[in-house]
């Protein structure tokens, strides 16, 4: 495979990386490093969409004939085994799923462990447990690291939430491993969110919400040299509102950022990215107790009134900034998501990207994706982040340790 048609090759040294269809799998042990640290009630799963996102990879291995040992970790349990964090319904759940059985291993390492994985059969499945009841997980220890490298023959990594951090299952253990790649859900993530941000059609628009401009100073700075405009909503945008003395009443502002939004602008304008502000707001006294919904007459808010979401001259205003843009990336709810009426510019940002007609339009997680759910509007996304976190990291142009752990040397 020539470095052109590498798939990813807009990722820096990713056409080192392997990819899971270049592999020779049957009758191999292949460990699959998966995200299923899911939401849960008790020992009820409340949303599987991220088991449901390792299928496609899982489903590939057993079909070509592949031992499947699944690693995960789940919660903080600190480095203990601790009953209320294990992956025994997660394990449950894969197997309905897949409509197959699945074997759940009380550990993930040690003696009993090994012989597991070695009487495994091809087209068999075991997924350990949490790998953060060992302190080494998470401390990256080489011992433990060794100990998962000798369960398996080849490691898979797909669980792109967790490329963020140098931990044993992440960063050790593919060092560690002669045969590695990439599974396809990180393959996915890798190519979209490696063209955004070193590759990307341009004119890029980008759109950030969220509560803090604290969280998002790193993602500001990266996206304005590549993006022609950046769009700010949610709550981060009263504290450049007040940068520009704008009255912004009771609603959420960082006194102590209000100086770095006021840089961020100017730098913004060298960089020739336009950042364009609410210029309307909807409304409510308080976020406890908001009362009905009043729309602002203009950007200023009155002194007893809190904003909790882009008003209707913005929702508009948005909508023709985003027309002629080659890419999209979005990033934060615009408002109080989780309190309707509230929730309306989200909704509306939502379905007006996925009517865009730009070539990539990416969601960098987090309410965003609840967003595009509740308008059933995935279909009009290119590329919905499964990382969170790690998205944002990676659009910052942060170390990617379990991506760069996959390479192979030169």
């Amino acid at each position: 495979m020539t470095m052109k048609e590498h798939p990813l090759k807009d990722y820096p040294g990713g056409e080192r990386i392997k990819t899971l269809e270049s592999l020779s799998v049957e009758d191999k042990r292949v460990f699959v490093r998966v995200d299923f640290n899911v939401p849960m009630k008790g020992k009820t799963i409340t949303d599987d969409n991220r088991i449901r996102a390792a299928l496609p990879t899982l489903n590939y291995l057993l079909e070509k004939g592949a031992k499947i040992i699944c690693a995960s970790h789940f919660g903080r349990p600190n480095g203990k085994p601790n009953p209320d964090y294990s992956l025994e319904p997660v394990a449950q759940r894969l197997g309905e799923l897949m409509n197959t059985d699945v074997v759940f291993a009380d550990d993930c390492v040690g003696s009993a462990i090994g012989r597991q994985a070695r009487d495994l059969r091809p087209g068999q499945i075991v997924v350990l447990e949490n790998l953060r009841f060992h302190e080494g997980e998470e401390s990256n220890s080489h011992e433990f690291a060794h100990k998962l490298s000798q369960l398996c023959d080849i490691y898979v990594n797909d669980a792109f939430g967790t490329c963020h951090r140098a931990h044993a299952s992440t960063s050790g253990l593919p060092k560690l491993m002669k045969i590695k790649a990439a599974g396809f859900l990180l393959e996915k993530e890798i190519q979209a969110l490696g063209k955004l941000v070193h590759n990307p059609d341009r004119p890029l628009v980008s759109i950030l919400g969220g509560s803090k401009v604290s969280d998002k100073v790193k993602v500001i700075d990266s996206l304005m040299v590549k993006s022609a405009k950046i769009l700010i909503g949610g709550a981060m945008a009263y504290t450049f509102l007040r940068a520009l003395e704008v009255k912004v009443g009771n609603s959420r502002v960082e006194p102590d950022k209000v100086a770095l939004a006021k840089k961020l602008m100017e730098r913004s304008s060298e960089a020739n990215c336009k950042i364009i502000l609410p210029m309307d707001h909807v409304m409510g006294l308080s976020f406890d107790n908001p009362g009905p919904a009043v729309t602002s007459e203009n950007a200023h808010i009155p002194d007893n009134m809190m904003a909790m979401d882009i008003g209707p001259r913005t929702k508009e205003l948005f909508k023709k900034e985003l027309q002629g843009a080659k890419t999209v990336f979005w990033n934060g709810p615009l408002g109080v998501f989780e309190k309707p009426p509230f929730n309306e510019g989200t909704n509306f940002i939502a379905k007006v990207i996925a009517e865009v007609p730009a070539l990539s339009k990416i969601c960098g997680g987090g309410d965003s994706v609840a967003a595009i759910h509740q308008a059933g509007v995935e279909a009009g996304f290119t590329h919905i982040s499964t990382g969170g976190g790690a998205s944002l990291e990676m659009v910052e142009g942060a170390a990617m340790p379990g991506i760069d752990a996959l390479k192979e040397s030169v």
